[in-house]
């Protein structure tokens, strides 16, 4: 099998996605803006071809780069992994005739209100929301609907660009931000409760591989506020039952109603006051680590499975869910450059068994901004065969290590 895929070289996560693919047997031909001499022995090794473009979300570029590559092979597939190249990956497949996910299916998981209006339909649980084209629409959806209330941009990933207001003058607040020339907000009611993530690995619209996970705090707190080291985990209790039964349901039905076959897929939940919500779907691998965490926690190569699902239409290995994994943020106490580190001796030498890795950045790193995410600057993967446990010792990690900036 030939398969195309996007940008195989940055974020250093990539790489894995193209080893799984040569491992489970496809021709793989990279799409990417990295000049080809730029590219490591390792990661050419594992390509049958690479073709640089100037921007993969250059739809006319990259519709010509694969219409080159058709004239070399036959193209079975055409893969992209990260959020914002899975709608020109859609509408180049579409333009060259190449099978997978639909324009459509693609817009209706990167168009926030579209997404949840679909699924409203059959019955899925969602905040209510609309599509705002202007700010006096979402002035008057805050009237009826009430506050608190949810503000992104519709194409939205994560917490990217997102604000939560209380109150008129914070509306006002953050209707400002998204500058005079704004044509369409996403604007919905607020949730209270736990929030989550689950991810599957799909072929032909069923799950043959899923994980449960769970944030601590939320996303939107948890990249607004320096202090908090953020934490999530995926739990090895999914088979259990309970909320888990529910979240499986909820998933399969999101699944269907947006016409995703064989993909990968990242769904955001709530559960609280008002039972268990769906939040939004990518469809695509989650980000920021998850699938080393889920080899890490269930004894198998997550890359891989994803692989075999796209090269061979099936997943043979099976999550043992024998431990539970996480990650946690460790913030610079300031934005500047890194001084120091105190605390990582004691958690060595009481919980050294247990971490999986750490990325601690040296002295004289620059700092990232606490928004840009969980990697952004050090963290600490861990994992334990109890889920309580596990969450004791990353919430006691991120009250003995600190990070030293100036």
């Amino acid at each position: 099998m030939n398969i195309v895929f996007v940008e195989p070289h940055f974020p250093r996560n990539q790489r894995e996605f193209v080893r799984a693919l040569a491992q489970a047997g496809a021709n793989v031909l990279g799409v990417g803006e990295t000049p080809a001499e730029y590219l490591d022995d390792e990661l050419k090794s594992w390509m049958g071809h690479y073709e640089q473009v100037g921007s993969v979300t250059d739809v006319e570029a990259m519709t010509a780069v694969v219409r080159k590559l058709q004239g070399m092979v036959w193209v079975d597939r055409l893969e992209a992994t990260i959020e914002s190249h899975t709608m020109p990956a859609a509408i180049v497949r579409e333009a060259t005739g190449i099978p997978g996910t639909s324009v459509h299916t693609t817009w209706l998981c990167r168009d926030k209100p579209s997404m949840k209006e679909a699924l409203r339909q059959v019955g899925v649980p969602t905040a209510a929301s609309t599509a705002a084209s202007g700010v006096d629409e979402v002035r008057a959806f805050a009237e009826r609907v009430g506050y608190p209330l949810i503000l992104k941009p519709r194409d939205g990933a994560g917490a990217a660009a997102t604000s939560k207001v209380e109150d008129d003058s914070e509306l006002e607040a953050a209707l400002a931000q998204f500058g005079p020339g704004t044509t369409s907000i996403a604007v919905e009611e607020f949730i209270e409760g736990h929030e989550g993530f689950y991810d599957t690995i799909c072929v032909d619209g069923r799950p043959k591989v899923d994980y449960a996970c769970h944030y601590f705090p939320g996303v939107l707190e948890a990249m607004r506020t320096r202090w908090i080291s953020p934490t999530y985990i995926t739990t090895n209790r999914i088979d259990g039952g309970g909320l888990y039964h529910e979240i499986r349901e909820m998933g399969q039905k999101v699944i269907t109603a947006l016409g995703i076959g064989t993909s990968a897929t990242h769904m955001e939940w709530f559960h609280g006051p008002k039972g268990l919500k769906f939040s939004e779907i990518g469809a695509r691998p989650p980000g920021v680590g998850c699938y080393d965490l889920y080899s890490a926690a269930n004894d198998m190569d997550t890359y891989r499975a994803w692989a075999d699902a796209i090269v061979h239409g099936n997943v043979t290995t099976r999550p043992s869910r024998s431990h539970s994994a996480a990650i946690i943020a460790l913030r610079p106490d300031r934005d500047g450059t890194i001084t120091g580190y105190s605390g990582l001796d004691d958690v060595e030498n009481r919980l050294g068994r247990w971490i999986i890795d750490a990325h601690l950045p040296p002295v004289g790193t620059p700092t990232q901004p606490i928004e840009a995410g969980y990697m952004a600057n050090a963290y600490i993967r861990l994992r334990h065969p109890d889920y309580d446990v596990l969450r004791s010792m990353v919430d006691n990690v991120g009250q003995v290590v600190q990070v030293h900036a100036g």
